[in-house]
C-alpha cells in the first residue's frame, strides 16, 4: 500500500515509513509529510504488513519481526528504480528499518532521514541498537528530541557513531519532537527546522 503526498520530486523523493504504534496517515506522519514535500520531496508513505492487517480488521499487532519489515521496506525500494533520487525515512521504528537497508540499497537511494530514532527501547540505555550505525557509508541525518525517552542526547552523545550519522538536536523535544511549553519552543517549530535542513540537502 502506497499513499502519495502532493510533491513535486524537485530534490528528489522521499519514502517515509512509520512508527510503531502509529499507522501511515497519522496526524505525526501527515503533518511531516506535508513538511517534507513543501520542501521540494515528492513523499511515498507505505505501511507494514500488520499495519495494514489493523486497517482491514481494526485489531492491534505488534510489529512484523525485523526481517520481514526489512524485506517490505525493500520491496517498496525496488518499486522506485526510476532515476529519481531517492532518500529513505522513518518515524522511529520506520527510520531503524531504513538505516539498517541503506548501506546494500541501490545506487539511487542517496541516503536516510530519521525523526525520532530509536537508540533504545524505554528505560534500556544500556542496550543500543547502534551497531550498525557505526559503520554507515550514506549520510543519514537523525532528528531527535534532547529529551526522547529512546534517545536523549546525554546518553546518545556517549555511542560511537559513523561520522555519516549526523544527529540534528531539537531543545527539549520528546520522541514526537515534541517540547514543553515551558521550553519556549514547539513542536511545529521543531518540525520547521526539520523541513528546512531537509530542503538544504
Amino acid at each position: 500500500m502506497m499513499y502519495l503526498t502532493d510533491g513535486q520530486p524537485l530534490n528528489g523523493r522521499i519514502l517515509f515509513a512509520h512508527g510503531a504504534g502509529a499507522p501511515m496517515d497519522s496526524d505525526f506522519m501527515q503533518t511531516a509529510a506535508q513538511g517534507l514535500a513543501t520542501a521540494g520531496f515528492q513523499v511515498l508513505r507505505f505501511e507494514f504488513p500488520y499495519m495494514q492487517a489493523r486497517r482491514e480488521d481494526g485489531r492491534r499487532r505488534p510489529p512484523n519481526r525485523m526481517p520481514q519489515l526489512l524485506e517490505h521496506f525493500q520491496a517498496r525500494i525496488a518499486e522506485l528504480d526510476d532515476g529519481v533520487p531517492l532518500w529513505l525515512a522513518g518515524k522511529s521504528m520506520g527510520g531503524r528499518v531504513a538505516t539498517l537497508l541503506l548501506d546494500e540499497a541501490p545506487e539511487y537511494v542517496r541516503g536516510a532521514l530519521v525523526l525520532g530514532y530509536p537508540f533504545y527501547a524505554a528505560k534500556k540505555p544500556q542496550q543500543p541498537r547502534t551497531e550498525h550505525l557505526a559503520r554507515l557509508n550514506r549520510p543519514v541525518h537523525v532528528f531527535q528530541g534532547t529529551r526522547d525517552a529512546l534517545g536523549s542526547r546525554q546518553q546518545v552523545e556517549t555511542y560511537d557513531l559513523s561520522p555519516q550519522v549526523q544527529l540534528h538536536w531539537l531543545e527539549d523535544g520528546d520522541h514526537d519532537l515534541k517540547p514543553r511549553k515551558a521550553s519556549g519552543f514547539t513542536q511545529a517549530q521543531h518540525l520547521a527546522t526539520v523541513f528546512a535542513r531537509v530542503a538544504a540537502l
